[in-house]
């Protein structure tokens, strides 16, 4: 068994080995508190229409969301009542979960190197979907893409919301961190 003090994740090595570096000298860093780095990895499900029918749905959410992050997920509630949709107060309308230090790290490996290359008719992530803050938010149309969930005990396809926060100031230093990281932009 890996002893925790000595194990790090693939990602977080390869950052301090030579992502920091390259980052330094691309952008003429001149404190190591400058580098972006990843803060956290947000995940989330929207149930939507499905959990207002069925309110086992938010938790079959929640319960695939956890096999997929490696650590426990909420379940979000409806925060005011909206009569057209059905939706009442306190209502589970999702599931969702932040991911940070090295559960961050393991989740955007899988996330790239077995994940991405499993949807179907893959072209890459577009390179356009920053906040303008070096923030990166993505949609996945299919939760089942992850090797953590057993496709014949899934009772609904969900869609997957990533949305992964990074210290940059700017999208284009956020972008070039997610690239030394080989997120596969498509443009």
């Amino acid at each position: 068994m890996l002893d925790a003090a000595t194990y790090a994740p693939r990602l977080k090595t390869q950052y301090r080995e030579t992502i920091k570096a390259a980052l330094k000298e691309e952008f003429g860093y001149t404190n190591d508190m400058q580098i972006p780095r990843l803060d956290k990895i947000v995940l989330n499900i929207g149930c939507g229409a499905e959990a207002v029918r069925d309110s086992k749905k938010a938790k079959s959410a929640q319960e695939d969301l956890t096999l997929i992050a490696g650590q426990k997920a909420v379940i979000t509630k409806a925060k005011k009542s909206i009569a057209g949709f059905r939706v009442r107060e306190d209502m589970p309308l999702g599931a969702k979960v932040t991911l940070r230090g090295d559960r961050m790290y393991e989740f955007l490996d899988r996330l790239i190197t077995i994940a991405m290359p499993r949807i179907r008719d893959f072209r890459g992530v577009p390179g356009k979907s920053f906040d303008g803050r070096g923030n990166y938010a993505m949609g996945m149309k299919e939760h089942i893409v992850f090797p953590e969930i057993e496709y014949d005990k899934v009772d609904e396809v969900w869609g997957l919301d990533i949305v992964i926060a990074t210290t940059a100031k700017t999208d284009a230093e956020a972008k070039a961190l997610l690239k030394h990281f080989n997120m596969p932009f498509n443009s």
